[in-house]
């Protein structure tokens, strides 16, 4: 026979014994009216039929006769139960947590229909999962809180939607108080209902898609939107990648290839979620790798890593915030946007900042607004590691991310067995013995650089420029090569497209000029109580052998001060205030003698416009 006639008969045989027992536990209401028991019988029998609302009624009533109950030991086994309005409180509580990192609209992957907030919780009560919940636990004291986290938790689960924006996508109004499942199935709205289809096949009741889920004309929403959508992705159940261009037919590296591997929006749509899944054309599995999730393929990962420079490490467990900020400029540094300020708004998750979106304010303006932020909250000076142009809203910084992509000015390092044979050389200097303490302490009293009002207070070593020559046969060009000599500093080359004032000893200039060493805390040789990877534990202990005691670390910091360093080259304005000479190459410049203490001494902090 067919296994559904044995299910029918199962229900049947059910059915029937849930009503007996309700015929039972009318007889003992009947009986006796005002005990508790026989609506205790009751309650059960209807939780068991999943007559919820008449349980609860039931549930209710015995909860009064218990009160009400002449006798003290039978009014005590009220405290053995929780009455419903608490454990709907709890239920609340739990919904609201879900929903604080949850998207302001979702489309519910069932009915097709787009949800606001009120009508998801709305749809909850009244589902079965809602009213299963509330009865689950037999109203049993002391309530029990996880499992309700855990229902909650997975109806409220929700999917977002990574993909490039293509012509006449449908937005809030296409689909607003309709069912997505009856519109035409053309152009872009197809995307949008194989994208919920898919989602509900893997068991999520609700959908996000940045096109139709944002009111692109509500400035207020989209400022909240921009400032959280990193932690909607984070907190997503599942993101769905939909690679439009790449075909069921492609072999790896195609992903690489993509469209969507250029956008500005998608590098924190790959970052931010803990499990994602990339398909193709026709919605089938990229490589048709049916892992629960990619971020677990180590071919797909590697893929991802070679083609975007993000290291696996950052792809699979990324954590947002304002370290390493050269390096996560870089990446976003090749990517492009439809909207220009888009290109700065797209990182504000993955720097952790929350900042105006103002769209019209233009490319450099919102650049300069989150790079001064970064500064601002972390002391970070890498971001001001750039060649190319300035930017109109601070000349420390770039007038386009795209100037991160040359690789940072990493200089080669000193082995420790190098650094301890150039610390025995100065320690032979009685001069750089007695100047090391007074560079040290005044390094150590500098304050971090500060950013403000377009404005950087840039702490840094400065070397007065003596010399600033043109290099012959360049008039036609619109670069232009400059012979340096600065104080203390070996000669240099900058090329750059500012036309410079040349000057030399026999030709003065009123404009000052200078070549500076922004400064940087970690050259002190201090731990660094912030970095998670730094411990206590690692610190040598005083009288120890690896013990740095005060003269060495000022003498290490000297050696470090005396190799090759990343400059700026800044020229004063009428104001007193600097701005910096953009260069189209990297300044690297070093000390003429290490042992020559006094050369460092010019410690300032300088206001750059």
């Amino acid at each position: 026979m067919d296994s559904s006639y044995f299910t029918h008969r199962r229900k049947l045989e059910l059915d029937e014994k849930h009503h007996e027992a309700l015929l039972d536990a009318d007889k003992v209401i009947e009986l006796d009216p005002s005990s508790y028991q026989g609506y205790e019988l009751k309650h059960a029998a209807l939780r068991g039929a999943q007559r919820y609302d008449d349980a609860l009624e039931a549930f209710t009533i015995m909860l009064s006769k218990l009160d009400d109950a002449p006798d003290p030991q039978i009014r005590q086994l009220r405290q053995q139960y929780v009455s419903p309005s608490e454990v709907k409180d709890a239920i609340r509580r739990a919904i609201h947590a879900q929903l604080e990192n949850a998207p302001l609209r979702l489309i519910n992957t069932s009915t097709g229909r787009l949800c606001d907030r009120d009508a998801q919780i709305n749809a909850f009560t009244e589902s079965t999962e809602y009213k299963e919940l509330l009865h689950s636990f037999g109203m049993l004291a002391p309530l029990q809180t996880e499992p309700i986290k855990e229902v909650v938790a997975k109806y409220f689960s929700w999917v977002m939607l990574s993909h490039r924006w293509e012509r006449n996508e449908p937005l809030l109004h296409d689909i607003q108080d309709k069912v997505i499942y009856n519109l035409d199935p053309v152009g872009t709205m197809v995307k949008l209902q194989k994208f919920c289809k898919v989602a509900r096949h893997k068991g999520h009741l609700w959908a996000w898609s940045d096109t139709c889920c944002i009111d692109q004309n509500n400035n207020v929403e989209v400022q909240q939107s921009v400032n959280s959508m990193f932690v909607w992705y984070h907190y997503s159940a599942l993101t769905i990648v939909y690679l439009s261009d790449v075909p069921s037919s492609s072999k790896s590296g195609a992903l690489a290839s993509s469209t969507w591997n250029t956008r500005g929006w998608t590098v924190q749509e790959f970052l931010a979620p803990k499990v994602v899944l990339f398909y193709q054309a026709d919605w089938t599995l990229y490589l048709h790798n049916r892992s629960r999730n990619h971020k677990e393929s180590v071919s797909i990962m590697r893929e991802l890593e070679r083609s975007t420079g993000i290291n696996a490490r950052a792809l699979i467990d990324f954590h947002p915030g304002t370290s390493d900020a050269r390096e996560k400029l870089r990446w976003a540094s090749n990517r492009d946007t439809t909207r220009e300020e888009d290109i700065a708004y797209s990182l504000f998750g993955i720097f952790d900042v929350n900042l105006p979106v103002i769209y019209g304010e233009r490319r450099q303006k919102a650049l300069g607004r989150l790079l001064q932020e970064i500064i601002a909250h972390s002391g970070d000076i890498t971001a001001l590691d750039w060649v190319g142009q300035s930017s109109q809203f601070n000349s420390c910084l770039p007038a386009k991310i795209s100037s991160y992509q040359t690789p940072s000015c990493t200089l080669p390092s000193l082995s420790e067995d190098e650094m301890r044979n150039l610390i025995f050389k100065l320690r032979n200097n009685s001069m750089a013995v007695q100047s090391a303490p007074k560079l040290y302490a005044t390094l150590q009293e500098l304050s971090v650089p500060r950013f403000a009002n377009a404005r950087l207070q840039l702490p840094c070593i400065a070397y007065p420029t003596t010399e600033v020559r043109r290099r012959p046969g360049q008039d036609g060009d619109t670069c232009f090569t400059y012979d340096i000599k600065a104080d203390g500093l070996q000669d240099l080359l900058v090329t750059t497209e500012d036309r410079l004032v040349e000057f030399w000893p026999a030709r003065r200039t009123q404009q000052t000029f200078l070549l500076v060493r922004p400064w940087n805390r970690h050259d002190l040789g201090l731990i660094n109580f912030a970095n998670e990877t730094q411990s206590t534990e690692d610190w040598p202990e005083p009288g120890s052998s690896g013990y740095n005691e005060q003269t060495t670390r000022e003498l290490r910091l000297i050696v470090r001060l005396g190799q090759p360093f990343g400059g700026l080259l800044l020229a004063q304005q009428w104001g007193g205030e600097y701005k910096r000479i953009a260069s189209d190459n990297n300044i690297i410049a070093q000390v003429k003698d290490m042992a020559s203490v006094d050369d460092m001494m010019d410690v300032r902090m300088l206001e750059i416009l």
